[in-house]
């Protein structure tokens, strides 16, 4: 029996591959990509990725997508108030299986799956606990393009942002950085690939350079820190 599943979609390089895979496999039916969004900004959460771009990636993708719409800095309780009401209206629509693009974070995963338990919704995770440089480099050997949107000023500056991964991407990584940016250290926009019908069109617009306060929860947050502080490069990319 196949699963019928939803898939979190961050728009990024991780998501992409994860769905590649699960897309080739029988034992689930990807019926919807669900993706939170900030709606002070109205762009997709951490990545700052414009929701016209989003539109355009799942359109490609061919598979019905939602949004959960999110307070700029949400509480915990705010957070996941809104989260449990949206896996209790999939859940309804019987959803059984949750997937997510995760490999290497313990505690996060830990937490997904004891929260979707409480609505016995069963978590699945492609990718996890694979070799992020194998990842990377399989990534792109099938043929996924994808873009860094933003990255954590600890490690990157300006002219970071804005750059299309290739095969001489990990060789310029600074130490302690991993490939994946699995840690949070950067994210990406996924705009072509083997599941894509077509590639989604942009132009870089303007880079910013953002600081917050160091969020409380690891699901908000763009790289673990024990600073209060943490400042973000954001590429502006424009449909």
């Amino acid at each position: 029996m196949s699963h019928k599943t939803y898939f979190n979609w961050s728009t990024g390089k991780d998501s992409a591959l994860a769905l590649y895979y699960l897309l080739q496999n029988d034992d689930y039916t990807i019926q919807q990509l669900i993706t939170t969004v900030n709606t002070h900004f109205n762009r997709v959460t951490m990545h700052g990725l414009r929701l016209e771009l989003l539109t355009a990636q799942t359109e490609a993708l061919n598979i019905k997508s939602s949004l959960i719409e999110l307070p700029e800095m949400p509480s915990m309780e705010t957070y996941e108030d809104i989260m449990l009401k949206a896996v209790t209206a999939l859940k309804d629509d019987n959803f059984t299986h949750s997937a997510f693009g995760d490999i290497y974070l313990e505690d996060l995963k830990v937490y997904r799956e004891n929260q979707l338990a409480t609505q016995n919704i069963k978590t699945v995770f492609p990718l996890w606990k694979r070799d992020t440089t194998q990842l990377i480099t399989e990534f792109l050997a099938l043929g996924f393009k994808t873009i860094v949107v933003c990255a954590n000023s600890k490690y990157f500056d300006k002219d970071f942002v804005g750059t299309i991964i290739d095969e001489h991407f990990i060789d310029n990584l600074p130490e302690g950085v991993d490939p994946c940016g699995e840690n949070g250290e950067f994210h990406t926009f996924c705009f072509d690939g083997p599941i894509f019908k077509n590639p989604i069109p942009f132009t870089i617009g303007e880079k910013v350079y953002r600081e917050y306060n160091a969020p409380k929860t690891d699901d908000n947050d763009i790289c673990k820190s024990d600073a209060e502080t943490y400042g973000v490069w954001y590429c502006d990319l424009i449909p």
